[in-house]
């Protein structure tokens, strides 16, 4: 039945009449609606993940078979970095949880002073790529780093504790968010009945607080473990040595050209990103419906030793965090780091062949896949929205399985899928667009979600309303649905621009010597020894993505107090 018919099935006023033999046209668009975005993914997403499945059977000697998989218990160094990576992302994450979880209470639960700039602190590391945490960690702590010049005591900072430290200031931030979400669900009439009842205040936090979050202890756990096991950009800058998955992928396939390997390794990565995402949407749905809408929520009182505490720990974690971006954005601006430290913009005047073309395909590769993504989610969500049934709860799950998948896996199931004679998309091979494609999928999950609770939100008195005084569907869309929704659809775009400008992983197979992207550069150059050069284009990625969060605060500040006056 149409969403405009009326009832008993009759078509509301102002909806067209159905053509017998013809589906009625809302039908025809609601149907669009759902192919058009499916097709896509299963082109985008669906073939890619097969082709790489298919790849990892063809064995060195050009024959198809299981070899691959056999030979992964004999291989010494596979199995080496297999193991480092569950070590290096179980330490993240126990370190994580230790430090995020009283950060969170100190944001959610204390008086704790200065709270905007911890926030502002705690957004840093997601507007730059992640090898920009390795970076400024070497940059202050390793061997020409600053410690060392100020205090003369030498020590080797790469290897696991480099990259402990890297990853902890990468994930915190996602950590802390997830655990401030799950104790802002606290109902104060369980503290006032706790404190009636003689419990103090540590008896309260061990029954009641830890209780009600576990979910949310246990989601950011499981978001902190997936986001390190498969980062790439930490792994390739500070490491060292110590060989992790993310690398031994990049390793088999560049290095040593063994794709069927590299393709074996990229489904071990797939695994425990999965099952960690599994586990932690389910935790995410019963932390949901532990919610009440008749909560009374809970108000931060005042105890000076409790926010002394917590205000230091806080303020010094959120210090730390911006020393590792800030001398970054230093070292940019140095001369000769460290041997010159005087002061120059000789770094932002890049000397390599392709000087800031790299920085322009970004911006251009981030609007495509702002642009691309708004308009395929939003016509998903509007037609999972219109429609239920087995088809469309299997689309939806094809919608939020991209969240399983790591960058690396995805960039390389692209090589397989696009540089194949065989399925006749090799024209898209190498070119920005498929790029900006291969950055959609990568973050498909989320935009999805965030673009269909927008829908969600749109009455549907609102469309009947239009509906009933003669609005076609132009008109529903134009005056009921696209006003409301506008706040989500801005979101969505600057979260895919911004996550665009800064992802790494996803696209390190895809760049060409005639296509590349700024994150890729910072890589090269530092690995070329560009060091104050691949902190400038560090720099500049910062600045673009601080000032696309900025402009979306300001559009969506903008359009929301419109919202009343456009839907009517």
């Amino acid at each position: 039945m149409s969403p405009l018919a009326g009832a008993g099935g009759a078509p509301a006023p102002g909806a067209s009449a159905a053509v017998p033999g013809w589906r009625s046209p809302e039908e025809l668009l609601v149907r669009v609606c759902i192919a058009i975005p499916t097709i896509a993914l299963l082109l985008f997403f669906g073939l890619p993940l097969l082709t790489i499945f298919w790849q990892s059977l063809h064995q060195l000697d050009g024959s198809l078979g299981w070899g691959n998989y056999a030979a992964v218990p004999q291989t010494p160094g596979l199995l080496t970095a297999t193991a480092n990576s569950f070590v290096i992302s179980l330490g993240t994450t126990a370190v994580c949880l230790l430090l995020g979880a009283p950060i969170a209470y100190a944001l959610e639960r204390s008086r704790v002073w200065f709270k905007p700039w911890v926030r502002l602190a705690l957004l840093l590391p997601m507007l730059a790529p992640s090898l920009v945490q390795g970076l400024g960690i070497l940059f202050l702590l390793g061997r020409n780093g600053l410690f060392v010049r100020w205090s003369g005591v030498e020590h080797n900072i790469y290897g696991y504790w480099g990259l402990l430290l890297s990853d902890v200031f990468y994930a915190l931030p996602q950590a802390v968010m997830i655990i401030q979400a799950a104790l802002r669900n606290a109902d104060v009439r369980y503290y006032d009945a706790a404190t009636v009842m003689g419990a103090t205040p540590l008896q309260q936090l061990r029954h009641i607080t830890l209780p009600n979050c576990r979910f949310g202890l246990l989601s950011a756990a499981f978001v902190v473990f997936t986001v390190t096991i498969t980062d790439f950009g930490n792994a390739a800058v500070i490491a060292g040595d110590y060989k992790v998955l993310a690398t031994e992928i990049f390793s088999q396939v560049s290095g040593q050209q063994d794709f069927g390997m590299g393709s074996v390794v990229g489904i071990i990565l797939l695994l425990p990103a999965l099952l960690s995402i599994y586990i932690e949407r389910v935790a995410s749905r019963k932390e949901l419906g532990r919610g009440s809408e008749q909560r009374v929520p809970l108000v931060a009182s005042r105890s000076v030793p409790r926010d002394l505490l917590l205000g230091a720990l806080t303020h010094l974690t959120a210090l730390a965090i911006c020393a590792i971006v800030a001398v970054v954005v230093f070292a940019s601006f140095v001369k000769l780091w460290p041997y010159d430290m005087s002061l120059t913009l000789v770094n932002f005047d890049v000397n390599i062949a392709d000087g800031y073309k790299p920085i322009w395909t970004t911006l251009y590769v981030s609007v495509l896949c702002a642009l691309l993504g708004v308009v395929l989610l939003f016509l998903l969500a509007y037609g999972v929205r219109e429609r239920h049934g087995r088809a469309i709860k299997l689309v939806y799950f094809l919608a939020i399985l991209p969240v399983g998948v790591p960058g690396l896996v995805m960039g390389l199931s692209y090589i397989f899928a696009f540089n194949n004679p065989a399925y006749h998309l090799t024209w898209l091979y190498g070119s920005a667009v498929l790029i900006a494609l291969c950055n959609l999928y990568h973050y498909h999950t989320q935009g999805f979600l965030t673009m269909a609770t927008g829908m969600r939100m749109v009455p549907r008195a609102l469309e009947d309303a239009v509906a009933s005084l003669g609005g076609r569907i132009r008109h529903v869309f134009g005056d009921a649905i696209l006003p409301v929704i506008a706040p989500t659809v801005l979101s969505v775009f600057f979260f895919l621009f911004m996550r665009s400008m800064v992802t790494l992983s996803a696209v390190i197979f895809l760049v060409t010597p005639e296509t590349s992207v700024a994150s890729v550069s910072v890589m090269h150059l530092n690995e070329a020894g560009f060091v104050a050069q691949a902190a400038a284009f560090s720099t500049i990625i910062v600045v673009v993505v601080a000032a696309a969060m900025l402009l979306m605060r300001a559009l969506v500040f903008y359009v929301r107090p419109n919202l009343g006056a456009a839907a009517l």
